[in-house]
């Protein structure tokens, strides 16, 4: 996961620092600056290409497909035939927001200024989460969580010097590509559609696009995800050094400093030998909070673990020998989050997000399309 999605979920994440084709200067526009690593480097043999084997192109010729897929497809093709979409006002307490979220399982929901009529944003756990940690620095406050609105969230974001709130969105009629390129650039794991009423040339939120539901709309629809049959530890897709690990007896708030240091949104649980038991996820933090009561932060994870609901849709484990067209294939089967990576004996190796299958997917050879 990035370091681990991260739940259909996120937290801030940095910005992202991949360059496309375009934002590449000329060579008029490019400075030369000479260092000694550059007389060192003249004496060396400068390789041929290595030659692409079967399993290369077919690799290189499956993501085109998947990208050209992309680009003819819009926002409104992914949508189901059916759906609910919440919206809040800015001007809602964020103890409200977080009982509705609960009470319709979901962990997001757009934002809408009543004032201006304008769509404001993105809330999603990791708000919550920048409120808790807000609180945590600033105890005097806790006593004002029950008056604390939405719109102020702003406020909570520049003491905490965290990434403001997703403010990033999609035309329907726009290609999924486009919004797919605009989700990595902003670091976020999912997209509201936003069209302009014709009559009254005002904002709408038509829906909200998660990574999950457009990876989900690849898997069944473009049977080339098939050739995509080289091995993750051959392609080095996911996080798989300084990850952040907890016990079962860590306590919980010490897990939340975690995710929001490294901008993640997941932390594996593993025992004192390094296998994995179970996965620490953003969302988990909205069932401790419910109802606006913050003692349950006070757990350990373990305990914490324990006041899941139901309807989690479980941990999902790959290795390195697997092949992506195998992570899609679970795609399509299963709700996933992301998966762990771990070797023979259960032991943590790496975590590959949704985030990780997304940029692979938009990004590897397309500098040679």
């Amino acid at each position: 996961m990035s370091g681990a999605d991260t739940a259909d979920s996120a937290t801030s994440a940095p910005p992202n620092t991949h360059t496309n084709a375009n934002d590449v200067p000329q060579p008029h526009e490019r400075l030369t600056f000479v260092t000694p690593r550059d007389f060192l480097e003249q004496g060396r043999p400068i390789l041929p290409p290595r030659a692409l084997t079967t399993v290369d192109r077919e690799q290189l010729d499956g993501l085109r497909t998947i990208r050209a897929f992309l680009k003819v497809r819009t926002s409104y093709d992914v949508l189901p035939l059916s759906f609910r979409l919440i919206i809040f006002d800015t001007v809602l307490l964020v103890k409200k927001s977080l009982n509705i979220l609960i009470q319709n399982g979901i962990v997001s929901a757009p934002l809408w200024d009543s004032k201006t009529s304008t769509f404001a944003g993105l809330l999603t756990t990791s708000d919550y989460i920048n409120v808790i940690q807000y609180y945590w620095q600033n105890p005097d406050a806790l006593a004002r969580v029950d008056q604390f609105r939405l719109n102020s969230l702003r406020d909570i974001e520049r003491s905490l010097g965290v990434t403001p709130i997703e403010t990033v969105s999609i035309h329907p009629e726009r290609p999924l590509y486009e919004a797919c390129r605009k989700m990595l650039e902003a670091r976020a794991r999912r997209i509201p559609i936003v069209d302009i009423d014709d009559e009254t040339q005002r904002t709408t939120v038509v829906s909200v696009i998660t990574q999950y539901r457009l990876l989900k709309f690849v898997a069944v629809n473009v049977k080339e995800t098939q050739k995509l049959r080289k091995p993750l530890k051959d392609i080095q897709v996911g996080t798989y050094d300084n990850l952040a690990t907890a016990y079962m007896d860590t306590p919980v708030m010490d897990v939340i400093h975690m995710l929001v240091k490294k901008s993640i949104s997941s932390v594996p649980i593993i025992d004192n030998q390094g296998m994995v038991l179970n996965v620490f996820e953003s969302v988990d933090v909205i069932t401790l909070i419910k109802g606006g009561v913050y003692d349950d932060l006070n757990l350990t994870v373990g305990d914490a673990l324990l006041k899941r609901s139901d309807d989690f849709p479980g941990i999902y484990t790959c290795s390195m020998q697997d092949q992506l067209s195998t992570i899609y294939d679970t795609i399509r089967r299963s709700r996933v989050h992301r998966f762990i990576v771990i070797d023979d004996d259960n032991k943590l190796k790496g975590v590959l997000t949704l985030s990780d299958i997304l940029e692979y997917t938009l990004l590897e050879g397309e500098e040679n399309e």
